[in-house]
């Protein structure tokens, strides 16, 4: 059986500001000695949950880096023989390698809890403008997002690795049966308390090594289809723009919505949405 890693880089220990998760190239409030040092702990978590995947049973593994840009993973640092994806120009974005042939299961690490959430650090929802995304009246992240889509190709999401906050989301929503390791603890959007960074990726060791094992029982995650999708922004001028999209509706001020009739459709009809609304609020 082959497994998927997603990796993201706002959830690895010892993470807790914007500083450290911001590549210098994109200016602004960067560190080039804390990013080089997150991405270091990030590549080393996903590491370890490729060394855990491989003692469960797995017999492929594609790192997936999916953060940003998506070109954060040191390779030189994950195991030999595994296979890793960069660049941000990907089909199925964080999730890209679920739809090839022999994946049966999917891995989260470096996950973050949804934009809104109380105590979650850096707490978002794809970019620093969503403020909800909602399928089927319920409220959801990227875990929900990525899960559904693995759950088109019959992939199930085994085990996730983040933050407490996140952790409690993805055990409601995608099941409690779902190995979940929190390698901290949340205090603010901007503070929390770490594990040491070696005992969090022993953990995320350990635990992807049993989601893995059992692998063959876990379910993919899906939803009822067709399924009505609601996207709320930060400002009214981002939903003016998605207003005029065929097929979106306006449902309030900031909201809009849609219906799909299936999880991929969903997936990259949010996608074009996020892009759309990328508008200028200064006129």
């Amino acid at each position: 059986m082959n497994v998927v890693i997603s990796v993201d880089m706002e959830g690895v220990c010892g993470v807790s500001s914007w500083v450290q998760v911001s590549p210098p190239e994109f200016g602004g409030l960067v560190s080039g000695t804390e990013y080089q040092a997150a991405r270091e702990r990030m590549t080393r978590e996903a590491a370890a949950a490729a060394q855990g995947a491989l003692a469960g049973g797995a017999t492929g593994i594609l790192v997936n880096d999916s953060h940003d840009g998506m070109r954060n993973l040191l390779p030189d640092l994950l195991p030999e023989g595994v296979r890793y994806t960069s660049g941000s120009d990907k089909p199925l974005s964080m999730v890209q390698g679920v739809q090839e042939p022999g994946v049966g299961a999917l891995l989260f690490v470096g996950y973050h809890a949804r934009a809104g959430s109380v105590r979650g650090p850096l707490a978002h929802t794809w970019n620093g403008f969503i403020r909800n995304v909602r399928v089927n009246g319920r409220d959801t992240g990227e875990y929900g997002l990525n899960a559904l889509v693995a759950g088109h190709y019959g992939v199930p999401v085994v085990f996730a690795a983040g933050d407490d906050v996140a952790m409690a989301e993805i055990g409601d929503e995608l099941g409690e049966e779902v190995v979940r390791v929190a390698v901290k603890e949340g205090l603010s959007s901007f503070a929390a308390v770490h594990l040491h960074p070696a005992e969090a990726r022993r953990r995320i060791r350990e635990g992807a090594e049993k989601a893995v094992r059992a692998a063959h029982e876990a379910r993919p995650y899906t939803t009822s289809w067709p399924a009505r999708a609601e996207l709320a922004f930060n400002h009214q001028a981002r939903a003016d723009q998605c207003e005029r999209v065929p097929g979106v509706e306006r449902v309030d001020g900031v909201t809009v919505a849609w219906e799909s009739p299936d999880a991929l459709h969903l997936f990259q009809t949010f996608r074009m949405l996020a892009k759309v609304a990328e508008v200028r609020l200064d006129g």
